[in-house]
C-alpha cells in the first residue's frame, strides 16, 4: 500500500552517482530512508510513490535539472541555500543520511531557515552557459599569455602591452629574424593562444546576437557607460523577473555587495562585504565600478558619488568606494528593467541646481 502524500516531506542529499534520501510524515516521523540512483528514472519512482509531497534539496550541480523534474511531476520543491544552513555544513556527525534529514525536519519546522533560493529557467541557464564559457577561455588565455611574458622575460625579452586579441600575431612579429629559437619554442602555446582567440571571438559574436533576439533590454542597461553587453546580459539572466525585489535596494544584498555585520550591544563591527550570490555577476559589476571611477569615466552621479567617497579618505577608501558604486549600479540597473525607462546619467546633478539656494 502507497503512503499518503498529502503531507509527506521528502529530504534529498543530491550525490553524483547516489541521491540519499529521508521520507518524513506529518508528525515529522521518518517513515522511509535509503538511497537512490542518479538518473531521471529513479526521480520518477519517487515521485510516483510519494504524489504531491514537499521536495527539499541544496542547491548543487544536479539540482537546476532535478527541480525541473519535479515540479513537472506536480511536487512543490524547496531549495536550500547550503551556506546559510549550519545545522547541516557544521554537524558533528554530518553524512548524506543525516543531511537529508535535516532538510526534511527543517522544511517541516519553519522553512525560512533554509533561505530557500530560486533556480533560473532551463533556457536561461544555457543562455547564461555561453558567458561562462567565453569567461573560462578568458582566463585560459590570460593564463597562457602569463606564462609566454615569463619565460621571455626570463631569457632577457621584453614584450610590448599590446591587446590581447592581437598579443600572439605581434609576437610572431616582433620574434621573427631575431629570436627564432624562441618562437619556434613558443609556437604550440601561440598556437593555443591564437585559437583561444578566435573562439572567444566567436562567442562574442553570439553573445552579441543572442541579446540583440532574445534580449532586447540589454540595449537599456548598455546606456549605462561601462557595462557592456556581457555584463547586462548577465544581470538580466542571473535577476530574472526585477519585479520578485519588494525594493531596489535589496539588489545589492542579493548579490553580496553589502557588509556583513556582528553586533552584540554596544559592539558593532566593520565587516567586509558579504560575497553572497552570483560570483561572476558581482565581479562584472566591481570592474564596471572601476571603469566608471577610473580616468576614463564619464561624468556621471555614479562617478560623483564615488569620487565623494574616496575624498573622505579612511582606510581603503577607494576599494569601498568602488564597492559602492557597484552596488549603487546594480541598483540602477535594476530600476531601469522595474520602470522601463532609459539611463539618465546626470539626474542628481540638475535635481540639485534646480532647488533654489
Amino acid at each position: 500500500m502507497k503512503t499518503t502524500s498529502i503531507q509527506i516531506t521528502i529530504g534529498i542529499d543530491l550525490g553524483d552517482k547516489k541521491h540519499a534520501i529521508c521520507v518524513l510524515d506529518s508528525r515529522n516521523e521518518i517513515i522511509e530512508e535509503r538511497s537512490i540512483t542518479n538518473d531521471i528514472e529513479s526521480l520518477r519512482r519517487l515521485s510516483k510513490k510519494h504524489p504531491g509531497a514537499l521536495i527539499v534539496f541544496e542547491v548543487g550541480t544536479h539540482s537546476p535539472w532535478t527541480d525541473r523534474a519535479f515540479r513537472s511531476w506536480g511536487h512543490e520543491v524547496i531549495i536550500a541555500n547550503p551556506r546559510k544552513v549550519r545545522a547541516i555544513y557544521q554537524n558533528d556527525r554530518k553524512c548524506d543520511r543525516r543531511d537529508a534529514m535535516m532538510l526534511a525536519k527543517l522544511a517541516n519546522f519553519d522553512r525560512a531557515m533554509l533561505y530557500p533560493v530560486q533556480h533560473q529557467s532551463e533556457q536561461a541557464q544555457r543562455d547564461i552557459l555561453r558567458i561562462k564559457m567565453r569567461d573560462s577561455l578568458v582566463r585560459r588565455r590570460v593564463d597562457l599569455i602569463s606564462t609566454v611574458r615569463c619565460t621571455l622575460k626570463s631569457m632577457g625579452v621584453t614584450t610590448k602591452c599590446v591587446n590581447t586579441n592581437y598579443f600572439a600575431r605581434h609576437l610572431r612579429r616582433d620574434l621573427a629574424g631575431k629570436h627564432d629559437d624562441l618562437l619556434e619554442l613558443l609556437k604550440p602555446i601561440l598556437d593555443s593562444i591564437t585559437e583561444l582567440t578566435h573562439q572567444i571571438q566567436t562567442l562574442d559574436s553570439d553573445i552579441q546576437q543572442l541579446a540583440a533576439e532574445r534580449y532586447p533590454e540589454t540595449g537599456r542597461l548598455s546606456q549605462i557607460t561601462g557595462v557592456g553587453v556581457i555584463t547586462s546580459l548577465t544581470f538580466l539572466l542571473v535577476v530574472g523577473d526585477p519585479e520578485r525585489f519588494l525594493s531596489p535596494r535589496d539588489i545589492g544584498a542579493y548579490l553580496g555587495l553589502v557588509p556583513k555585520r556582528d553586533q552584540s550591544g554596544d559592539l558593532d563591527k566593520e565587516m567586509r562585504i558579504s560575497k553572497a550570490g552570483h560570483s561572476y555577476l558581482r565581479q562584472l559589476l566591481v570592474g564596471s565600478a572601476q571603469y566608471i571611477l577610473g580616468p576614463f569615466g564619464p561624468d556621471c552621479d555614479l562617478r560623483a558619488r564615488g569620487l565623494e567617497l574616496i575624498a573622505r579618505g579612511g582606510k581603503r577608501a577607494k576599494k569601498k568606494a568602488v564597492v559602492a558604486t557597484a552596488r549603487k549600479l546594480s541598483v540602477v540597473m535594476l530600476t531601469l528593467l522595474r520602470e522601463k525607462t532609459d539611463y539618465d546619467a546626470c539626474r542628481n546633478k540638475r535635481e540639485t541646481k534646480a532647488v533654489p539656494a
